[in-house]
């Protein structure tokens, strides 16, 4: 799994950070953007959190568009998350993983 964690943009003070990354077991992007509540200021709870989900979200630039409103973009994220995920090809479950799958997901097809 990758995660980069980005910047909140300057006009955003509720945003405590926003991240993105590969999810190699599940096969998808994700994004997630953490602000800032009562119970957590300086952590801040997640909620934005999509590619929880097999194959959610199928592009870089998808999970990107998701935290964008809210964070600062590096201009080479989506190369750095298509490197993520092509560094992975060819990594299989391990038995665990696979376990785990199939009780969430039912057997593979």
């Amino acid at each position: 799994m990758s995660r980069h964690d980005l910047q909140p943009k300057a006009d955003k003070p509720d945003v405590v950070r926003a991240t993105v990354g590969w999810d190699r077991p599940l096969q998808t992007f994700f994004a997630q953007v953490f602000f800032r509540t009562e119970d957590e200021p300086d952590e801040g709870e997640a909620l934005i959190w999509v590619g929880t989900d097999l194959a959610e979200i199928l592009s870089a630039e998808a999970a990107i568009a998701i935290v964008a409103p809210h964070a600062e973009i590096p201009s080479n994220l989506a190369e750095q998350l298509a490197a993520d995920m092509d560094e992975t090809i060819g990594v299989k479950d391990g038995l665990h993983q696979a376990a785990a799958k199939r009780l969430l997901f039912g057997p593979p097809h």
